[in-house]
């Protein structure tokens, strides 16, 4: 009975992951600009990897490799959103420009008050 049950969790797991890792693969080929192709692919791809570590964690049935997973897990979810802003920032800088139909540019406005 508890092998179903970890079997319907690593399912549920894996075909969430696949599903945002699928979104966040579609959002870095369809997004107008760098800035959008960035984000899809550090909450979508972030959130993705993760479900998909925790599932072999999950499947592996060990204690050990569960929680190398899990830390896998935490590293990721820690570092790529603030990576993926820190690129954004600095590509801002560096003069990329954002898409036509952005409506408005908040580190514009703020590297003009500073």
């Amino acid at each position: 009975m508890m092998n179903w049950v970890i079997a319907i969790a690593v399912s549920v797991l894996l075909i969430s992951g696949a599903l945002f890792s699928l979104a966040a693969a579609i959002g870095i080929n369809r997004f107008p600009d760098l800035y959008t192709r960035m984000h899809a692919a550090s909450k979508a791809g972030t959130v993705g990897s993760g479900l998909l570590l925790l599932a072999v964690g999950l499947n592996s049935l060990e204690l050990a490799v569960f929680a190398r997973s899990f830390i896998g897990f935490c590293f990721v979810i820690l570092t790529a959103p603030v990576s993926a802003h820190l690129l954004a920032k600095a590509a801002h800088e560096a003069g990329y420009r954002l898409s036509g139909i952005t409506i408005k540019d908040e580190l514009k406005v703020n590297r003009k008050l500073s």
